[in-house]
Order: C-alpha cells, then sequence, then structure tokens
C-alpha cells in the first residue's frame, strides 16, 4: 500500500493558531483547535468534511471531542518533534486506501506559557530517569550537545559552521512578519551568545513559544475542486534509531538516514533535485547532521554545505525558509511547521514578497526530528 501513494493525496490547507509566540490566554487544545479551524478554512472545509484525525500531544480522544468530529480513522503517533511529519505520510495512505477521505492534522503546545502542558518525562521511574539523568546529562540540550561534539572531533567541524545555520536561519526570519525574532545576526553574535552546554551557545539553539499547526490533506482528485493549490505527497519515510542518547548508534547520524531513503525512493526524487529543503532545526546542530543524512552533502562535510550564506534568503540553495525553530516558533515537537512552510512555498503564496519566494519552486523536503535526535519523519512534497 505504501508504494502507491505517491501523487495520489494532497495537502489543501495549513495554518497556524491565531497567534504564536508568547499567548498565555490559550490552552494548548485551544491551539490545536484555532490552528485545525484556520486550515479547514483556507481549504474551504469545515470539521463536518473531517472522518480522520491525527495529532500528538494530545490523544485523538480529546481532540476529536474538542472539536467535535467523530471519525473513522485516526492515528496518535507520539514521537516527539517528527510525529507530525509522519502523520503526513500516515494520513496520505489512509487516504489512498479509502480508510478516510479528508485527514486533519493538528498540533498545539504551550511551551513557552505552560498552559495546560504536563512536566518532561524524566523521573526516577523512567530508564532516562535511572540511567541518564543521576549523572547531570541536561536533555535535550545535553544530549544534542554530545552528539555535536564528536561530530567535530571526528570531522572538524567548528562553532563558526554551526553560527553560520543559526545566521542564515535568522535571514530568512527576518522575512517573516510571524518570526519572534528577526533582527539581523552575525556569526560573532552567534560565538558571544552565552554558553548553554558547550559547544552550543543560547543563539545555537530553538526558541521556547506557543504555538499550533495543522494541515489538511485529501485525494488529488478531490483537491482540484477545492480553494487552494494542491501540493501533493510524493514519499514519505520514518524511523527510531534509539530512545535515550546513551543507546544512539552513532553520534553523527541517525534514523534521517532511513527515513529519507524510503522517501526520496518513493517519490522516485533526488536530493539534488530538490528546490527547498525544511529540516528540523531544535538545535544548529540537527540541521546539520540531518542535512547528511538526507543526503543533502556527504557525511562529514555538513559545515562546508551551509558555509557563506549558501542556504540563506539568496543562496544557492534555500533551508528553513520561515526562520525555522531557531528564529520563528518552537514550541516543543516543531515538525508540523515544516509542512506548514514547505506547503507555503510550493504554493507559491509569498510570490508578491520578492526574495521570500524560492523562485519556481516545485519540490521540497520536509523532515521532523524527535526525542534526542531519536526519531525521525521525512516527506517528500511537490506543486501539483
Amino acid at each position: 500500500m505504501a508504494n502507491n501513494i505517491a501523487g495520489k493525496v494532497a495537502i489543501v490547507g495549513v495554518a497556524e493558531s491565531d497567534q504564536i509566540g508568547i499567548v498565555p490566554d490559550r490552552s494548548v487544545i485551544q491551539l490545536h483547535a484555532e490552528a485545525a479551524h484556520n486550515a479547514l478554512s483556507e481549504a474551504g472545509l469545515t470539521t463536518r468534511d473531517v472522518d480522520g484525525i491525527f495529532t500528538a500531544g494530545v490523544s485523538p480522544m480529546e481532540t476529536a471531542e474538542y472539536l467535535g468530529i467523530v471519525p473513522k480513522f485516526m492515528d496518535g503517533t507520539a514521537v516527539g518533534g517528527s510525529s507530525f511529519v509522519i502523520h503526513v505520510g500516515h494520513a496520505a495512505m489512509a487516504i489512498a486506501a479509502g480508510l478516510c477521505s479528508v485527514a486533519l492534522i493538528t498540533h498545539g503546545e504551550s511551551g513557552r506559557s505552560r498552559i495546560g502542558i504536563g512536566g518532561f518525562p524524566q523521573g526516577a521511574q523512567t530508564i532516562r530517569g535511572q540511567f541518564e539523568a543521576p549523572f547531570g546529562l541536561p536533555s535535550p540540550v545535553g544530549a544534542y550537545a554530545m552528539a555535536c561534539s564528536r561530530h567535530m572531533a571526528q570531522y572538524g567541524t567548528t562553532s563558526e559552521h554551526l553560527a553560520q545555520i543559526a545566521v542564515s536561519t535568522r535571514g530568512w526570519a527576518s522575512l517573516n512578519p510571524k518570526a519572534m525574532y528577526r533582527d539581523p545576526l552575525t556569526i560573532e553574535d552567534v560565538l558571544k551568545s552565552r554558553m548553554i552546554s558547550w559547544p552550543f551557545h543560547l543563539l545555537d539553539c530553538c526558541l521556547v513559544t506557543d504555538a499550533g499547526g495543522a494541515i489538511v490533506l485529501t485525494s488529488l482528485e478531490r483537491a482540484r475542486d477545492l480553494k487552494t493549490h494542491p501540493v501533493v505527497v510524493l514519499g514519505r519515510g520514518e524511523s527510531i534509531d534509539h530512545s535515550n542518547i546513551s543507546q544512539m548508534h552513532d553520534f553523527t547520524s541517525g534514523p534521517a538516514k532511513v527515513s529519507g531513503k524510503l522517501a526520496f525512493d518513493m517519490a522516485g526524487v533526488r536530493p539534488d533535485e530538490l528546490d527547498l529543503a525544511m529540516i528540523y532545526d531544535s538545535f544548529t546542530y540537527t540541521v546539520l547532521m540531518t542535512a547528511e543524512d538526507l543526503g543533502l552533502c556527504k557525511p562529514g562535510e555538513g559545515g562546508a554545505f551551509f558555509a557563506k550564506g549558501r542556504t540563506a534568503p539568496g543562496g544557492v540553495f534555500p533551508v528553513n525558509t520561515n526562520g525555522g525553530g531557531l528564529s520563528y516558533t518552537h514550541p516543543g515537537m516543531y515538525g508540523v511547521f515544516t509542512i506548514i512552510e514547505s506547503t507555503r512555498q510550493l504554493r507559491h503564496d509569498y510570490q508578491d514578497q520578492g526574495i521570500r519566494q524560492v523562485k519556481d519552486a516545485k519540490l521540497a523536503v520536509a523532515h521532523g526530528t524527535g526525542g534526542v535526535l531519536s526519531s525521525a519523519g521525512t516527506v517528500i512534497l511537490g506543486r501539483a
């Protein structure tokens, strides 16, 4: 079934919640609902059309109840920030198989204001609480930092290489009115920001925000009768490498090697054919390692790949054109926003905004990372 979905299912609506950033008057479920209604409205649909629901963080039961939806297909796969990218693949398979006709993926987190949100699970009763936390490893930042330090030792990756990723991403954020931070940034600014966990400075780390996001999918045939230009799902892949960072197979490579190959093979697309990439950026290193795993560059060449603003506005290969988790928004599980931005770029929503629109964009990869470099979801999207 999975090999028969390419080009058959389309994204027809994407949206954030009404406000993103610091939103102290909205609970988690309200952020889910706002984004859901906004995405459905964009497509010209309502909750009455939805018969498939996909979500993480909040259960499908609670989400469906709050939205007044009685689905005939649901998926609560919850593997951190990659969940919502994985949901796109699952939704495409369900629609292609006739298990549902309109799929709604919802996300919402009050990461900054902490309204209606639980704590991070690393108590003494957990594996991480028993075997990692007692040794002083802060999670997630310490886990990502440890992996990054291995890449630096093995390949000569430098703090300047990492800082360039933050600088290029901020360049895109400066063009996005919804981005939390839009002021220009230099490599020196990143290196002078306070150290969080070596080698990460503050500006190597993602934001902590409140935000919701939602995606609506249906068959390509039905999509042609709706309000928006359809964006088709060409390929999808998912994988898990480990749960605890101490069990990661290779600190310089993760599950994106598996999810990326599956997605590219299904789509029949090569990495060098893409027009842009939206890559989960919880930390600068997350982007660098993922770019290597997806085949955008060779192992160990991530530093050179991002050097000299190659992925910034005006660069040869746009990456994270909404400003990413580093400068736009990152409520905790950011993956849904990689799909939202890829869709807008492939619809040419920014064509009246100059350099913000990737010229003639036809193919994009959206990638989510979850846990501590643990899980991966990759989707290849195309302009119909």
